[in-house]
C-alpha cells in the first residue's frame, strides 16, 4: 500500500509529498503522480516512486493507483475542465480498489454559491457515487492567492478589488492546507468526513492593504471598484475573460461572507495555529 499524491509537482501537491517525508513516512511508501518526470526528478532522487499520468488522458491513469492505496486527489487547475479530469481519476481509483480517496475541494462544499465552487461540488458528488471511502478537505482561500501578486500592488500603491471594504477572507498558508492533507493521509478515522478548512483569523482588504504598507514601508491602500471595473483591471493585467469573471465572482462571494468562516478545523487538524497573514506578506516581500 502506498500514499499516492496526484498533481505532485504543483504547489500544493509538492508540499504534501515533502510533508509526508518530514512526517517520517518512508519514501518507498509514497507515490507521486506527475505529468512531467523531469519536474519530479528531485522527488525520485529522495526515493519517492513516480507514476506518470495526466488527468486529461484517462488511459494513462490505469497504472497510477493500486489496491489498498490512500490517494490524495489534488483538484486540477484548469477551470472548466476539472469535472472530466476528476472523473477520470475517480474512475481509475475505483477500478484499482484504493482504500481511501481524499479530495481537495472548496470551503462550503455543497453550500458554496459562487461559480468557482461548481466543479468542486460536482466532484464531491462523483466521489460519493463511486462508493469509495472518502474525505473532503474543503480548502478556503490561500494567503498566496494575494501575496504572490504583490508586484503590481506595490507598483500602483493599491490593492484593487470589488469585495467591499467589509468583505472578509479567512485565508491560510498553502503549507497549512498541505499539513492538513498529511494529517488525514497518515491518520485514522477520517473516512466519511468533510472538513471546512480556513484560517484562524478573517481579514478585510483595507486591513490587508495596511499590512502590505506596514511590511513594505510603502503607501498602499485598498481601492474599491465596481465588478465591471474589476473585470477590466484583471483582463488588462493579462487574464483571460472567463478567468477574470470567475475572480470577480469570488469577490462578490467574499462580499456576501462566503469565505470568512473560521471553524477552527484547520488548526485542529494540524495541531497548531494557522499561519498569520502578516507572516505570508513578509515572506512574499522577502
Amino acid at each position: 500500500m502506498s500514499i499516492v499524491v496526484t498533481g505532485a509537482t504543483g504547489h500544493l501537491g509538492r508540499l504534501v509529498v515533502e510533508g509526508l517525508l518530514d512526517a517520517g513516512v518512508p519514501a518507498g511508501r509514497i507515490a507521486a503522480v506527475v505529468r512531467n518526470e523531469q519536474k519530479a526528478a528531485d522527488l525520485a532522487a529522495r526515493g519517492v516512486e513516480l507514476r506518470i499520468a495526466d488527468y486529461s488522458a484517462p488511459e494513462t491513469l490505469a497504472g497510477a493507483f493500486a489496491a489498498g492505496d490512500k490517494v490524495l486527489l489534488v483538484s486540477g487547475s484548469e477551470i472548466g475542465r476539472r469535472v472530466p479530469q476528476h472523473r477520470a481519476v475517480i474512475d481509475a481509483a475505483k477500478a484499482a480498489g484504493v482504500a481511501h480517496l481524499v479530495y481537495t475541494g472548496v470551503l462550503g462544499g455543497p453550500d458554496a454559491d459562487f461559480d468557482l465552487a461548481a466543479e468542486h461540488k460536482e466532484t464531491e458528488r462523483m466521489v460519493r457515487d463511486s462508493g469509495l471511502p472518502y474525505t473532503f478537505l474543503r480548502n478556503g482561500w490561500y494567503h498566496e492567492n494575494y501575496t504572490e501578486h504583490l508586484a503590481p500592488v506595490l507598483e500602483h500603491g493599491a490593492v484593487v478589488g470589488s469585495a467591499g471594504p467589509a468583505g472578509r477572507v479567512a485565508s491560510a498558508a498553502r503549507t497549512d492546507y498541505a499539513a492538513a492533507a498529511v494529517a488525514v493521509l497518515t491518520g485514522e478515522g477520517h473516512e466519511g468526513r468533510a472538513y471546512e478548512l480556513s484560517g484562524d483569523v478573517a481579514w478585510s482588504f483595507p486591513e490587508y492593504a495596511a499590512e502590505v504598507a506596514k511590511a513594505s514601508g510603502k503607501d498602499v491602500a485598498y481601492a474599491e471598484v465596481s465588478p465591471a471595473e474589476h473585470q477590466g483591471v484583471l483582463v488588462g493585467a493579462g487574464l483571460p475573460e472567463p478567468v477574470a469573471a470567475v475572480l470577480v465572482d469570488v469577490d462578490a462571494a467574499i462580499r456576501r461572507g462566503r469565505l470568512a468562516g473560521t471553524s477552527g478545523e484547520l488548526a485542529r487538524l494540524i495541531g497548531r495555529p494557522t499561519t498569520p497573514l502578516a507572516s505570508a506578506v513578509a515572506a512574499a516581500l522577502a
